[in-house]
Order: C-alpha cells, then sequence, then structure tokens
C-alpha cells in the first residue's frame, strides 16, 4: 500500500499527533518507501522493513541486506508475516534463519506467528504456534531484540478478530512456552502483540488484557484513528508498551 503523497501524508499525522511516551511506535512501509518514511518521520518513532534476507550483500537480485537496513537508519524488521508465510512459502525455518541474521545484525524484529482457519477449527492453534516458536528458538540465543506478533491468518483482511478471549489465550500460551522453554526473564520481558483486523473499536477490549501488549496494525493503519489506546495507529504499525509491563 501507499504512494508518496499518501506516504507523507501518513507521516504528517504521527509528526503531529500526542503519542504516549510510554509506547514504541514502529512504522513498516514498503521498501520502496522506507527511506522517504525515514527521512520525514520525526525522532523518536521508528522505522521496519516489512523483509530482510538472510544473506551479506552480494548477488541476491531483488533482497535487502541487514547491512543496508542499518546503513539507511532502518533499525527494525518484520519477519514470518502470515501473507510471506502463505503466498511467498517461507518455512518456519527460513523465517527463524533470518529471525537469526537480522537480530545478530543489531535489528529489532517483528516475528510473527499464526494459524489458519482449518488449525484453528481442528483445535491446532497452539501446537502449530509452539511449532513455530521452536523453529526460532533453535536458531537465536538473544531475544532482547524480538518482539512477538500473534496474527491469527484467518483475521487478517477479513474483517474478523479473534475474540478478546481467544487472543489472551494465545498470547498466554506463548509467554508460558517462553518461561517452559527459553527462561523466565524471557517470558516476562518479551512483548507480545496482537494483530488481525485491529482497530481503533475492538482494540480497546484487547488492550486490557495481561498478556497482550501492543498491536500489530495492518488495513486499519492506512487512515487516522483516535482511538487507539496508548498504543494509536500506517501501512504496518506496530505499537507496544515500551518494557514489558511499562
Amino acid at each position: 500500500n501507499g504512494t508518496i503523497e499518501s506516504v507523507k501524508s501518513i507521516v504528517k499525522n504521527l509528526n503531529d499527533a500526542k503519542l504516549d511516551s510510554n509506547v514504541d511506535v514502529v512504522i513498516a512501509p514498503p521498501a520502496l518507501y522506507l527511506l522517504l518514511v525515514r527521512e520525514h518521520l520525526k525522532p523518536g518513532l521508528e522505522v521496519a522493513a516489512q523483509n530482510v534476507f538472510d544473506k551479506p550483500n552480494g548477488a541476491y537480485t531483488g533482497e535487502i541486506s541487514v547491512s543496508q537496513l542499518k546503513d539507511s537508519n532502518i533499525n527494525w524488521t518484520i519477519l514470518g508475516h502470515s501473507e510471506r508465510r502463505t503466498i511467498l512459502g517461507e518455512s518456519d525455518e527460513v523465517v527463524a534463519s533470518k529471525t537469526k541474521v537480522a537480530t545478530e545484525g543489531g535489528i529489532g524484529v517483528i516475528w510473527c506467528c499464526g494459524e489458519s482457519l482449518e488449525e484453528r477449527e481442528s483445535g491446532k492453534t497452539i501446537s502449530v504456534i509452539e511449532k513455530q516458536l521452536a523453529a526460532v528458538s533453535a536458531k537465536i540465543g538473544d531475544w532482547s531484540k524480538v518482539v512477538i506478533a500473534y496474527e491469527p491468518i484467518w483475521a487478517i483482511g477479513t474483517g474478523k478478530v479473534a475474540t478478546v478471549q481467544q487472543a489472551q489465550e494465545v498470547h498466554a500460551s506463548i509467554r508460558s512456552w517462553l518461561k517452559a522453554n527459553v527462561s523466565e526473564d524471557v517470558a516476562k520481558q518479551t512483548r507480545i502483540l496482537y494483530g488481525g483486523s485491529v482497530n481503533g473499536k475492538n482494540c480497546k477490549e484487547l488492550a486490557k488484557e495481561e498478556d497482550i501488549d501492543g498491536f500489530l496494525v495492518g488495513g486499519a493503519s492506512l487512515k487516522p484513528e483516535c482511538e487507539f489506546p496508548p498504543f494509536p495507529f500506517p501501512f504496518r504499525l506496530c505499537q507496544a508498551k515500551r518494557g514489558r509491563n511499562g
């Protein structure tokens, strides 16, 4: 999504907005507009790529390296988004490899996980997400640069949204998995965002839940919405409480 005109408009809205100082805001435009956003966005707000490659600079036509993002002052990337997994066929292992290279290269990762409608209806939600977590955990040792985003595939772009109970259940399960398989400190400190047709109307109740630390906003980020709680709205906008429980 986006044109030069619409990108500048969204950035201006954010620059003029009164944002909660306890919230981190990260904007993830298409690669073509990364530098445009970075050049016009006020200090204190971050920019993320929507993807990054797991190889260094070289003959990888069409890809962007971690070092190129760092050189452009782009300090975040989204990895494992359901559209990358389902449409472009990225496996858990590919996403994990990208996460390893990005975090070791000093880039923060908004790491996405989620289940399909078929998996949800067959009761496989938790097992699917635990498999995704296991793949990335096998590759990385430092979780300090990872923010997890739970995005049920069946709720992305459909107008459907997980109930508060469904979202909290999955978020709590993710935190429990981290505690059991990584460490209690990582479980406490890792921020877990909810994404999936989230908007200004349905986010209020979601934000009240103990294990929902922010949002990864999709379509609703293309227009200003004033109703977002401490965590407001572009292309893909990540909002998270600064410092887990902060």
